[in-house]
C-alpha cells in the first residue's frame, strides 16, 4: 500500500511588521475643544490672605458669623503677650473677638497653680467677666518646670458644641488642634484662628477660614495701664460661707 503525501501550496507570508500594520485599527483623534483657562497667579508660598483691622479694632468683617463660640488657649496666648511686650486685657480681647455678633460662650483654657492666690484671683475676674475657665493643674517635670497641656479639652469642646455655633475663634497657633478644627469645618463651622504668626503651625493655618496675626491687633487689646483693673489675691476678695437661719415652724392644723 502506498502513502501518498499531500503538501499544501505555501502561501507566500508578510513580514510580521506589516501584518500588524495591517491588523491596527485607524484611530482618529477627536477634535478637543480646550476652553481659555486663566493664567494663575504667581502666589509667594508664605503668602495667607488675612483680614483688614478696622479702627475700631473690629477684625472680622464676615457679614453674617451667626452665634460665635471663642476658645482661648491660655497658656498659648500668655508666651505670645510675652512675645509682644504687652500685658491683654481680657475685657478688651473678648469685646475685639464678638463684635457685632451672637456670643454663646466664650472658654478659657489654663492650667493652675492651687497654692497661687493671684492666679486664683484672676481666674475669678475671668469667670465674673464673661468666661467659662477650664482647668487643669499644673504637672512638675523633672527639669523643675510646670506645663498643663489642654488640647483634648479644646477639641473635645470645640467638637461637642459645634452643632450650636456658627464660627469658632481659636486664640491658639498649636498645631496638634488642626485635626479637630478641620472636623469642625466638615461639620459646616466656620474656624477663625487668632495667634502670633511666628508662634502658628503651618498646618493649623491650612485648614482656618481666616487666620488674624495678633500683633496685628495687639493695640486693641492690651491694657493701657495697670489702673484699668487689677487681679486681686482670692484671700482678698470678700467671700463668706451661706447664713444659715432657723426656718420658722408652722404647727399643722
Amino acid at each position: 500500500m502506498t502513502i501518498n503525501s499531500f503538501t499544501e501550496a505555501k502561501r507566500p507570508r508578510r513580514p510580521i511588521k506589516q501584518q500588524l500594520e495591517y491588523q491596527r485599527p485607524e484611530y482618529q483623534r477627536p477634535n478637543l475643544i480646550v476652553p481659555d483657562v486663566p493664567p494663575v497667579p504667581d502666589v509667594p508660598d508664605d503668602y495667607m490672605e488675612t483680614p483688614e483691622i478696622g479702627p475700631d479694632g473690629s477684625i472680622f468683617t464676615c457679614a453674617n458669623r451667626g452665634r460665635v463660640a471663642i476658645f482661648i488657649d491660655g497658656a498659648n496666648l500668655f508666651y505670645a503677650a510675652l512675645q509682644l511686650g504687652i500685658e491683654i486685657n481680657y475685657a478688651k480681647l473678648l469685646s475685639c473677638l464678638a463684635k457685632d455678633s451672637k456670643l454663646l460662650r466664650a472658654f478659657f483654657y489654663t492650667g493652675v497653680d492651687p497654692t497661687n492666690e493671684k492666679q486664683q484671683g484672676f481666674l475669678l475676674w475671668m469667670r465674673r467677666n464673661g468666661y467659662r475657665v477650664i482647668t487643669k493643674d499644673l504637672v512638675q517635670f523633672p527639669d523643675g518646670s510646670k506645663k498643663a497641656n489642654l488640647d483634648v479639652e479644646i477639641a473635645v469642646d470645640m467638637m461637642n458644641l459645634a452643632p450650636y455655633y456658627d464660627t469658632a475663634v481659636l486664640v491658639s497657633g498649636d498645631g496638634d488642634l488642626a485635626y479637630a478644627v478641620n472636623a469642625v469645618s466638615y461639620q459646616g463651622s466656620r474656624v477663625e484662628v487668632v495667634s502670633l504668626r511666628s508662634m502658628t503651625s503651618e498646618s493649623l493655618i491650612d485648614v482656618a477660614d481666616c487666620f488674624v496675626d495678633l500683633d496685628a491687633i495687639k493695640k486693641h487689646i492690651q491694657k493701657e495701664s495697670d489702673s484699668e483693673y487689677s487681679y486681686r489675691p482670692l484671700s482678698n476678695f470678700d467671700i463668706h460661707p451661706p447664713i444659715h437661719t432657723e426656718q420658722p415652724h408652722y404647727p399643722k392644723s
